[in-house]
């Protein structure tokens, strides 16, 4: 992946990108990251590329463009994504009760910290998983009790299992809070891509192959790495699994702000050669910076890429509008408020850029992975940028960074592609 125009052809500044390289090598200089990759696109051009660092320190090989790397978390906006096409073609409303097609979800009840059970006060709807106000939680979340049983029945610690089963085993365990109660970050996702494969009648992987991977020229990306590729995967490093010894929240978030980078075997979790049985929504997906650009101009683009209309721009305004109610506001990921960003279907939108403390448009969206992967669309400044790392857990912050010398670089006046929301 290569610029295709001249910064200035756009409305942005050469010297000013040059800014990029700098910011980001102090990243790796200070040994936050062993290696990363950014790329800058407005107005549908590639503007900027920069690969620093090494993809694997130990076998000194350098972070190059199609360096394939695991996207964790920015599996969730492609795969909510996938399954509003289903949307399009009517195969379910976002108010319908996900029990209608997942029936074992109907005899969920709301663990509360007495330990006591009840009824929840409404079913969890569809929108609740994109939302994440479904009541669901994750194995790491240690606010509530349900975490404890989502790691001793290893929901995310099972890569043996499929979709399927996977889901099961959620719907078997109770729920954290009561649906709309408020905004918990969750499995949710995951049981949106089982939605898509029971109303797709196709498995996850072979549904986005076919509507999104393949029509948007995706080629390396998807739930496992073929062997002659293998190479090309950059290693994994950052925190020992603080989690999974026992660990608080709070000692992860204390642990990442010390900038330990050892090497971490993630196979186990998230192996390379399993792509038929490890399918998640929520994780999971191997891809390049090239490849995920080309999905995120897709966004951008209003829904099409090289004559490929993937989705309707009415239905990406809809999935990239704030759904969640303000007394919800700010939500809290691992127990930090996000100040300034409400929450669509799938993805982070941005509702206050004074909140927010750092540059941006109201209407911008986005999200991370958990090993120092990111991405945003600002459709007010036809802008995409995404960064790539593999640095697992911490609360390190290259991408606060990347943001701020990214919209630095745009010198044109404003103008307005579709409504700023």
């Amino acid at each position: 992946m290569t610029e295709t125009v001249t910064p200035e052809d756009v409305g942005m500044s050469s010297a000013r990108l040059e800014r990029v390289v700098t910011a980001m090598q102090r990243h790796i200089d200070s040994g936050e990251v062993a290696g990363l990759a950014t790329l800058i696109a407005r107005r549908g051009e590639v503007v900027h590329t920069a690969q620093l660092g090494m993809r694997d320190r130990e076998a000194g090989l350098p972070m190059t463009s199609d360096t394939i790397v695991r996207i964790y978390s920015m599996t969730k906006p492609i795969v909510s994504t996938a399954l509003m096409l289903l949307h399009e073609e009517g195969r379910f409303q976002l108010e319908h009760p996900v029990a209608m097609y997942l029936p074992a979800f109907a005899n969920q009840q709301v663990l509360h910290a007495d330990g006591t059970l009840v009824a929840p006060t409404r079913p969890v709807e569809i929108r609740d998983l994109l939302m994440h106000t479904s009541g669901l939680t994750y194995d790491f979340m240690l606010d509530n009790p349900v975490g404890e049983l989502y790691r001793d029945a290893r929901i995310m610690n099972d890569a043996t299992r499929t979709l399927e089963e996977c889901v099961d085993a959620i719907a078997s365990l109770p729920l954290a809070f009561h649906p709309g109660e408020t905004w918990h970050y969750s499995v949710g996702i995951d049981v949106a891509g089982r939605l898509i494969e029971v109303l797709s009648g196709q498995s996850l992987g072979e549904f986005l192959h076919e509507r999104m991977f393949g029509p948007l020229g995706m080629v390396n990306t998807g739930f496992g790495v073929a062997d002659g590729s293998l190479d090309r995967l950059a290693a994994m490093y950052g925190l020992p699994d603080l989690i999974g010894a026992g660990h608080t929240t709070a000692d992860l978030i204390a642990a990442g702000m010390n900038g330990d980078n050892q090497r971490r075997d993630v196979s186990g979790t998230y192996p390379t050669d399993q792509p038929d049985v490890f399918q998640r929504g929520g994780l999971g997906l191997f891809s390049t910076i090239g490849d995920y650009h080309r999905f995120a101009q897709m966004l951008c683009n209003g829904g099409s890429l090289d004559g490929e209309q993937i989705l309707g721009r009415k239905t990406l305004e809809l999935m990239h509008t704030n759904h969640t109610p303000a007394e919800l506001l700010p939500y809290k990921l691992l127990g930090l408020p996000v100040p300034g960003m409400g929450f669509g279907l799938g993805s982070r939108v941005m509702v206050d850029v004074g909140q927010f403390k750092g540059p941006g448009s109201v209407g911008e969206f986005g999200w991370a992975g958990a090993a120092k992967t990111y991405f945003w669309v600002d459709p007010a400044e036809e802008l995409v940028a995404v960064f790539m790392s593999q640095y697992m857990t911490g609360m390190t912050s290259p991408d606060r960074d990347f943001r701020s010398v990214v919209y630095q670089a745009i010198v044109d006046e404003p103008r307005t592609r579709y409504p700023v929301r």
